[in-house]
C-alpha cells in the first residue's frame, strides 16, 4: 500500500462508517474520510483521520475505498465522473441484482471490486465478535485482508461470485425482520389479553432457543429434498395459525402477518404437502414464481 497516502478511505460517516474508520485508526491504518456533512468527521479527526475535500479526493488518495452510503446508486453517482479508486469495497445493503450492476460498473472503470455484508451492529465493529461477509475476486480480498480484518476478525470470504455476500445478507435480513415482526405481533396479543409481559418475554425467550436446531434440521431436509412430518406437519401448522388468527380477531388485534402465513401454508397443503414437515414450505415458496400463472402479480 506504499503507493498511496492512506491505507483506507471511508465514504459515508453514519454510525457504521464512523465505526469502520475508528477500527482502522485503532489498528494503525492511515485513514482519510468524507461525508456530505463534514461535522460528523470531527471525532475521527481528533483520533488522527484526515478529512477529504470531496469523495473523489478521498478515493484517489487511498489504497482501499470503503463505501457506506445510502444505496448502491449513490455510490455510483458519487464516484462516476471521478478518477477511479484502485479498490472499492461496498458495505451498504443491496440485493444481488444491484450488486451485479455495481460490479459491472466497477469493472468498466477498471476498479477492483469487493462486495460485503456487515452482520454486526456498529458498536461491535473492531471487536472479536464482529462478522463481515465478503465476495468478489480472491486476489483483491487477499491483497487487502489486513485492513478488512481490522473491522471484523471473524470476516468470512465467500468466494469470487460477487453477489454471494448480498444473497446471505438478504436471507438473514428476511429472517430478522419477519422474526421481529412476529415477536411484536405476539406482544400485541399479550398486551390485548392483559398478560404479564415480563413472564411472557421469559417464555418467548425459551421458544427462540429452539431456532438454531430448527435451522440445522431444515437445512438437512432441504438439501436431501426429504420432509419428514416429525415433530410437526404443515397441516398442523395451518390449524395453529387459524387459532392465533381467531384469537387476534377476538381481541381486536390487527392480524398483521397472519393472513400471509395462512395463505402460504394453505397453498402448500392444497398442493398435497399437508403431511410433510415445515421445511417443505421453503421449497414451495422457492418455486412460487415458476408456478404462478402468466399475468398473475
Amino acid at each position: 500500500m506504499t503507493d498511496f497516502e492512506f491505507d483506507l478511505a471511508v465514504l459515508g460517516l453514519g454510525p457504521m462508517g464512523r465505526a469502520l474508520a475508528g477500527a482502522a485508526l485503532d489498528a494503525g491504518h492511515p485513514t482519510i474520510v468524507w461525508n456530505r456533512t463534514p461535522q460528523k468527521a470531527r471525532p475521527l479527526l481528533e483520533r488522527g483521520a484526515v478529512l477529504a475535500a470531496d469523495a473523489p479526493d478521498a478515493a484517489r488518495r487511498a489504497a482501499v475505498t470503503v463505501c457506506c452510503l445510502l444505496d448502491y446508486p449513490a455510490v455510483q453517482r458519487t464516484l462516476d465522473d471521478a478518477e477511479a479508486p484502485a479498490v472499492l469495497v461496498n458495505l451498504g445493503s443491496a440485493h444481488p441484482g444491484e450488486v451485479r450492476t455495481a460490479a459491472a460498473w466497477a469493472a468498466a472503470k477498471g476498479i477492483g471490486y469487493l462486495d460485503g455484508a456487515i452482520l454486526s451492529p456498529a458498536p461491535a465493529i473492531g471487536t472479536p465478535t464482529a462478522t463481515i461477509l465478503y465476495s468478489g475476486p480472491a486476489a483483491v480480498f487477499e491483497a487487502h485482508s489486513a485492513v478488512l480484518r481490522c473491522f471484523a476478525p471473524r470476516s468470512v470470504y465467500l468466494g469470487p461470485e460477487v453477489a454471494a455476500a448480498a444473497g446471505y445478507e438478504m436471507a438473514l435480513l428476511d429472517l430478522f425482520t419477519t422474526a421481529t415482526g412476529g415477536l411484536l405481533h405476539a406482544f400485541a396479543l399479550a398486551l390485548s389479553a392483559g398478560l404479564d409481559l415480563p413472564l411472557f418475554a421469559r417464555f418467548a425467550g425459551g421458544m427462540s432457543a429452539l431456532l438454531p436446531e430448527m435451522a440445522q434440521r431444515y437445512a438437512r431436509h432441504l438439501a436431501d429434498d426429504v420432509y419428514p412430518g416429525e415433530p410437526s406437519t404443515l397441516a398442523a401448522a395451518t390449524t395453529a395459525i387459524a387459532h392465533v388468527a381467531a384469537a387476534a380477531h377476538d381481541l381486536g388485534v390487527d392480524p398483521g402477518p397472519l393472513p400471509a402465513l395462512q395463505a402460504m401454508f394453505g397453498r402448500a397443503v392444497a398442493d398435497g404437502h399437508g403431511a410433510d414437515g415445515y421445511a417443505r414450505l421453503a421449497r414451495a415458496l422457492a418455486r412460487f414464481r415458476d408456478s404462478t400463472p402468466t399475468g398473475s402479480p
